[in-house]
């Protein structure tokens, strides 16, 4: 598949989505551009390029000055945020962007961040203001943020895909596009295209290395000593896409700076390379080539990725930004450097899984953060594929691997009959990414506390938990398990739905997904045992009784957190373990018509 191809088959998916939520007038986003900054920021985040974004369509204009963000990304230690906002052209050719015109987007965005960061913004917004949360933010955290973001949505082609970073009341932003070629490049599994690093260009000359071609294998080796100041400007620029996503865990923060890393970097950087135990890096390219002195060096490296190393790349960034003084020059960090061969992608791409994985597992690595070939995962997503819904037209989609409902749209659906046809049968509604399961699974297991710390979060302890208590779930996923968990994820999907539908806008404002998870848990801890799931999965929906019912009890909820809010946002509210006391114990309106659902 092309550039081209890929664009067109990409507006075929929105204008797919589109049609399918046009049945329903509640389903949210029902436009073209808003559907594809949900299905884009969906990419970006499975690429590993940002934490989970959060779809908020904003605008407003505060005296002369437009402000906009079609959404946002805050990291869990609230040290990163990411500012999202759409371009969308909706044209079927593909369309070349100049770089005026992406800058141009961007500085709806980049205000938006100035105003919230001086503080001028909190005070003009309703308590109730989808925004709110991440202009607080914005502005306690304003000048320690290790990242500010904007990153320009749109399914044009730009010429360049990193701007020059914008100095925004005392501190830089940096403002990307995310156009139609660098979504192509990850939804193809080659996100690696975009890194490229010119050593003459850096350094002024070749890195000096040991070079071991082997025609019988499928890669070539160097060893060598890469410049600190060279690794921290590539971290600079790249960041999460410099680093192998399924070990983002590593990313380092302020609190998360490998102590000893630091106090080397400062007492002792001239011994760094004896100490550090070094990076292994993949790359797509290498050029070797000979010094003045006739020393064999890399001159040239693209399409590369760190895939072993992010705690030492991103201690270095972190420990000297925050210490200005500090002097890199000195510092040479030990790599091993991979160069992949031609070949077919798939071959490529799972030799880079397996390096990364088998690097990583020599050092603390958690299970949770290589769980994608995990069993669990693996059983799954083989249910999913296999059970099929009673009407025996339809099935659930589990993406195991990150992107990989995309790619299975664009690969089986050729021709406009086949993605009709993959429409029909996985639909967007019925796609679960593993955040999603672990978000469903723990609000059903009473614990609605966790999965209000975020996706992220709340999937690592999930799959902590599969290892530390036994018997949450079977050993072996069976037929019966899977399908009365897609039961549980039917009834958090329905109240969710009745609950942000525009007719509810009077009585639910805000927290919808916590309102929802808290709501889940009390009807699991009421009635849990005494409700069919298996009626649920068998009409793929709930009845009209236990819809009744489950509304009655959201407002229950929803009354709890609007009298323990007292000015705070339901989303931080939502992570106190008091609010979860207070929710159990409230008073919830009897069962007063027969529900299909409940047994009695």
């Amino acid at each position: 598949m092309n550039l081209s191809e890929f664009h067109a088959e990409f507006r075929n998916h929105v204008m797919g989505v589109m049609a399918e939520r046009a049945t329903n007038p509640d389903e949210p986003f029902p436009h073209e551009e808003l559907v594809f900054a949900e299905l884009a920021m969906e990419d970006v985040s499975s690429a590993g390029i940002s934490e989970a974004p959060e779809v908020c369509h904003w605008s407003a204009t505060i005296g002369k000055t437009k402000l906009r963000i079609s959404g946002y990304s805050i990291s869990g230690d609230d040290t990163r945020i990411d500012l999202f906002l759409t371009h969308y052209i909706g044209s079927e050719d593909l369309t070349p962007l100049r770089d005026s015109e992406v800058g141009n987007v961007a500085k709806a965005a980049v205000q938006f961040a100035a105003k919230a960061g001086s503080g001028a913004l909190s005070g003009s917004l309703e308590p109730t203001s989808p925004v709110l949360e991440l202009v607080e933010t914005l502005e306690k955290r304003w000048h320690e943020l290790d990242q500010l973001r904007v990153i320009v949505l749109t399914d044009g082609q730009t010429k360049a895909k990193h701007f020059a970073a914008r100095e925004v009341e005392g501190r830089l932003v940096q403002v990307e596009a995310m156009d139609i070629e660098r979504l192509f490049r990850h939804t193809t599994g080659k996100p690696r295209d975009e890194i490229a690093i010119s050593f003459e260009q850096a350094i002024g000359r070749p890195l000096p290395c040991v070079y071991v071609a082997d025609p019988g294998a499928d890669y070539d080796y160097a060893l060598t000593a890469i410049p600190g100041e060279v690794l921290r400007a590539l971290y600079e620029r790249y960041n999460t896409t410099l680093l192998e996503a399924n070990v983002r865990s590593f990313l380092g923060t302020r609190k998360k700076v490998n102590a000893g890393i630091a106090q080397t970097l400062r007492e002792e950087p001239g011994h760094f390379l004896a100490y550090n135990n070094g990076l292994v890096v993949v790359c797509d390219e290498a050029a070797i080539s000979r010094s003045a002195d006739g020393q064999v060096g890399i001159s040239l490296l693209k399409g590369l990725q760190i895939v072993n190393g992010g705690q030492t790349t991103s201690s270095i960034y972190f420990a000297s930004r925050d210490q200005k003084d500090l002097d890199l020059s000195h510092v040479m960090i030990p790599a091993k450097i991979v160069i992949l061969r031609d070949g077919d992608d798939q071959g490529r791409e799972l030799l880079v899984s397996r390096i990364s994985q088998f690097a990583n597992s020599q050092t603390a690595v958690k299970t949770s953060d290589l769980s994608a070939n995990r069993s669990f995962h693996i059983q799954l997503e083989k249910l999913a594929n296999e059970t099929w819904c009673p009407d025996g037209t339809g099935r659930w989609f589990y993406e195991r691997a990150d992107g990989a409902y995309a790619v299975t749209m664009l690969r089986d659906g050729r021709t406009k009959a086949q993605k009709a046809r993959l429409q029909e049968i996985i639909p967007t509604r019925r796609k679960m990414t593993k955040n999603d399961f672990a978000k469903y699974h723990e609000s059903w297991r009473k614990v609605p506390v966790q999965v209000a710390m975020g996706a992220e979060k709340n999937f690592v302890a999930f799959m902590a938990s599969l290892d530390e208590t036994p018997g949450i779930v079977p050993e072996r996923l069976d037929v019966v398990w899977y399908k009365e968990m897609i039961a549980k994820v039917i009834l958090f999907k329905a109240i969710e739905n009745q609950i942000k539908a525009r007719t509810a806008k009077s009585i639910f404002r805000q927290g919808y997904v916590n309102i929802t998870s808290y709501t889940v848990a009390m009807l699991s801890e009421r009635l849990g045992d005494r409700i069919d799931l298996m009626q649920i999965w068998q009409r793929q929906e709930i009845s009209g009784p236990l819809a009744r019912l489950a509304w009655e009890w959201a407002c229950v909820v929803n009354g709890v957190f609007a009298r323990l809010a007292a000015g705070a946002q339901f989303s931080e509210l939502a992570k106190r373990p008091g609010t979860w006391e207070a929710v159990r114990v409230a008073e919830y309106p009897d069962i007063k018509e027969n529900v299909p659902e409940v047994r009695f």
